[in-house]
């Protein structure tokens, strides 16, 4: 017996004979993010009680649609919560600090029994420990399910869970819905030009999911994880993310799993709404009554505006709950962002610019945060330009800064803005303000600097010329020889997009450490 339960975006229910194991629930009425995003389909029909009732729980990471201190803190006494053990004890203390208790660790790649009969699950960190992202690969009964989520995988990787788990996956969950804030946030861009990046950005993500789906081959793969709907009057204006096709920058599981299986024919795609159930030993689907009703195309702004007004109250809540500041934020922005500068210096020195900080409302101002080797300084802004500016409600901040919620929770809300020139992303502005610990911005370190970074592969330019490069990503260690594409002189990794120049090996449109290359055969004329 092996029944798995969708529970909406990236939450599943795995029935065995002997164990329920949920992974990842999102239940919370009020949404999350400060109220900014929301299941969608909604998923409130389900029975808390019972769910909460599961014998073992999954969580993969802090991000507030997988982590649901609301749920989490209706389960039951008997219920123990797994996690993936990261290089930081900062996710174990969120949960701590949530309330959760019972708390089990599992070390990466190693199998956790769920019971006295073979089940067993175990966590797929993603390879760079930028990302504290992972994956679950479960085998219960007999069947497995490889639990991708939030996590962007390695071919190898994925190919290394269908062997642990007996060569052959079950079930594959693949996220094919970007949670990202660019480049819709991004005020640098005409509304022309993010609407090209989105849906270049959209088009990127089906095919990193493709490759990871044609490198395990699953007997079912299933799009889920996303996309969120956004219910605040100050926020549905993003909601054009859902549309289909070029126009929209969020994939919905029916509009992708249309164009995966016709790259993929060989793998059975479904697009499971909150509720549905598949039995792994027969493959037999059995639809959830009321999400059987909800159409991702139809009557959809209608949908939205009754689940928004349904909603109003728990909104409004999260408003209230966040008051204008006084003359303490500015005090507070400083000691929160001198601390930052304590944490790593290899982290300073890779930023390396200056960040404006717009900040709206009462008690707000213009202040500048400059990273440098050495530390940061803060101050009232000055008259150099800025790499970034980031604009920002002296409301929404304040969590932040009183450490209620992480700098990523609020980048995820939508309820900030960017501007960046020149257009280059710096990952390890995003990498410090996400992590905020000493011990993960460390492994971060240790894991760029310590490298083997001697493989190499060939590829050939639009030219024709051929080049020796490294094997793999800079960035995070994405596999290039499966998991890039050449083109324009750039190479391509999927794995986030990260663009490096063949000649000189630079990266072009983030900050990041170069990737090696030598040209090995002369320019065609």
């Amino acid at each position: 017996m092996a029944i798995v339960t969708f529970l909406g975006h990236a939450g599943l229910s795995v029935e065995a004979a002997d164990f329920t194991l949920l992974c990842d629930p999102w239940l919370d009425p009020r949404g999350a993010y400060l109220g900014s995003w929301h299941q969608y389909p909604r998923n409130d029909h389900l029975d808390v009680a019972a769910l909460a009732d599961a014998d073992w729980v999954a969580v993969s990471h802090e991000h507030l649609d997988h982590m649901d201190p609301w749920f989490l803190s209706q389960l039951s006494p008997r219920t123990r919560v797994l996690i993936p053990k990261y290089p930081a004890s900062a996710y174990r203390d969120r949960m701590m600090a949530a309330g959760v208790r019972n708390l089990v660790e599992i070390e990466p790649w190693e199998p956790f029994a769920l019971d006295n009969h073979g089940s067993w699950i175990t966590a797929i960190p993603e390879v760079s420990p930028m990302c504290h992202d992972a994956a679950f690969l479960v085998v219960a009964d007999g069947h497995s399910v490889l639990n991708c989520n939030d996590a962007r995988l390695t071919a190898a990787q994925a190919r290394r869970a269908k062997h642990l788990a007996g060569g052959k996956l079950d079930l594959m969950g693949v996220q094919a819905s970007g949670a990202a804030w660019h480049p819709m946030t991004y005020t640098n861009y005409t509304p022309e030009e993010v609407a090209r990046i989105a849906a270049e950005k959209k088009l990127a993500k089906l095919r990193a999911v493709s490759r990871l789906v044609r490198s395990t081959e699953p007997v079912m793969a299933a799009p889920f994880a996303g996309p969120p709907v956004f219910l605040d009057p100050e926020l549905q204006r993003f909601n054009w993310v859902l549309d289909r096709g070029d126009a929209g920058a969020y994939c919905d599981p029916e509009e992708a799993a249309e164009w995966l299986s016709e790259r993929l024919p060989r793998v059975r795609w479904h697009a499971f709404k909150p509720g549905d159930k598949i039995d792994l030993a027969t493959g037999e689907i059995t639809p959830d009554p009321v999400s059987a009703k909800f159409s991702f195309t139809e009557g959809r702004d209608e949908y939205i505006q009754r689940y928004a007004n349904d909603r109003k109250t728990q909104i409004a809540r999260i408003h209230a709950e966040n008051p204008e500041p006084g003359d303490e934020l500015y005090p507070l922005f400083v000691s929160h962002f001198e601390r930052l500068g304590t944490l790593s210096e290899y982290f300073n020195r890779n930023i390396d610019m200056t960040v404006r900080f717009d900040v709206t409302g009462p008690g707000g101002g213009r202040w500048d945060v400059v990273f440098a080797p050495g530390g940061i300084t803060v101050g009232e802004a000055r008259e150099e330009k800025p790499g970034y500016v980031i604009t920002v409600a002296g409301r929404w901040l304040m969590p932040v800064l009183k450490g209620e919620i992480a700098w990523e929770d609020l980048m995820i809300s939508m309820r900030l803005s960017f501007y960046r020139d020149p257009d280059v992303y710096n990952d390890y502005l995003v990498g410090l303000l996400k992590h905020a610990n000493e011990d993960a911005l460390r492994a971060v370190e240790e894991y760029e600097t310590g490298r083997d970074e001697s493989e190499r592969i060939v590829v050939t330019g639009d030219d024709g010329t051929s080049y020796e490069i490294g094997r793999y990503c800079p960035h995070a260690g994405e596999d290039l020889s499966v998991g890039a594409v050449v083109r324009d002189g750039q190479v391509w990794c999927l794995g986030h997009n990260f663009a490096f120049d063949l000649k000189s090996g630079e990266c072009v449109n983030a900050r990041c450490l170069p990737l090696a290359t030598r040209a090995i055969t002369p320019t065609t004329t």
